[in-house]
């Protein structure tokens, strides 16, 4: 038997990142357990996997934390993120380590200098990378999401429109620079002429009530702040196209393997992090040619040059039309 402990703290993105991970060790680590640590409000995420056999929450009491994983007998540790917090559990468990290389010098230089020094790849990659040394092969399989039944979201539960099929709209971002502006969000809802379910934390909700009271019509459904990650995840699993920003919506999207319309504003897919193994029709809009851009690797609450322009320059035209097109495609 092989124990190993999967480190990573946050977010909802990151973890459906390190899925492929968790299936690698399992299926091809004869007799492996593995546990996952995390952060308490992310572990909906996991609870369902078939790939993780035990969840350890650290809810910020760093050495109770190293105190109860130190009873466990872990034979490996699986730093996927690798930053001072995880150091500290390394530190203090004393196991041999794997961490990944996140490049973030290479990703300075590319934020600062506008120098893409990155290899071609995705972030996934580098978590495979990470578990070289215990797997024989790469499978094909992308991401995982494994939805508990108690939180399959029922469609007959949504007006009858919606049951024909509808697009799936992540309004929400941690960072403000990673979201379009309201105003363009209203744009697209009134010529999107297809039922639209909105998606979002509570904090999205004032936002999604604006945009489907100002879009003038009727087959929208803002639904932030209404449902748990579980039920979103459902909504958009059943969805006919995912219009998101570089969030985590968008790599659940991935998971599913669904069509996915990415917009893209102060970050950049060379970083890595773009939809994993999605539906080949997926596409990305970004607004290209600004020297600003990328201004960083995560976000701000407000664009440091005060114009916006990685968003406010959409072309809501092209993806208006991309989207439609799209959904005539079944």
């Amino acid at each position: 038997m092989v124990k190993f402990l999967v480190v990573r703290f946050s977010s909802i993105g990151d973890i459906v990142l390190t899925t492929p991970v968790l299936r690698h060790l399992k299926r091809q680590v004869e007799g492996s357990l593995v546990h996952y640590l995390t952060k308490p409000a992310y572990t909906p995420i996991l609870e369902a996997s078939p790939y993780v056999d035990r969840i350890h929450v650290y809810r910020g009491d760093m050495r109770g934390t190293i105190r109860e994983l130190s009873g466990e007998g872990f034979d490996y540790i699986i730093d996927l993120h690798h930053n001072a917090r995880s150091a500290r559990i390394k530190m203090g468990l004393k196991k041999m380590d794997f961490s990944v290389n996140k490049l973030n010098f290479r990703k300075w230089v590319l934020v600062n200098f506008k120098v893409d020094r990155l290899p071609p790849g995705h972030l996934v990659d580098r978590y495979l990378d990470t578990i070289q040394p215990f797997i024989e092969i790469r499978d094909q399989h992308g991401l995982d999401y494994f939805i508990p039944e108690k939180d399959e979201f029922k469609l007959d539960t949504l007006p009858e429109a919606f049951r024909k099929g509808y697009i799936a709209l992540a309004i929400g971002a941690k960072h403000e620079t990673k979201k379009l502006p309201v105003e363009s969000l209203i744009r697209l809802c009134r010529e999107l002429r297809y039922p639209l379910v909105i998606l979002g934390g509570p904090e999205d909700r004032d936002a999604g009530d604006r945009i489907s009271k100002k879009a003038g019509r009727n087959g929208i459904l803002n639904t932030c702040g209404l449902y748990s990650i579980n039920q979103s995840a459902s909504l958009v699993r059943q969805s006919d196209l995912l219009i998101t920003h570089d969030t985590g919506m968008m790599h659940i999207g991935a998971a599913f393997g669904k069509r996915i319309l990415a917009i893209w504003g102060n970050t950049v897919p060379a970083f890595g992090m773009f939809p994993y193994r999605s539906d080949p029709e997926s596409v990305s809009f970004e607004v290209m040619g600004l020297s600003c851009r990328p201004c960083s690797k995560i976000g701000y609450r407000k664009c440091p040059r005060g114009h916006f322009r990685c968003m406010r320059d959409q072309d809501l035209e092209g993806i208006i039309r991309t989207a439609t097109n799209m959904m005539a495609t079944p």
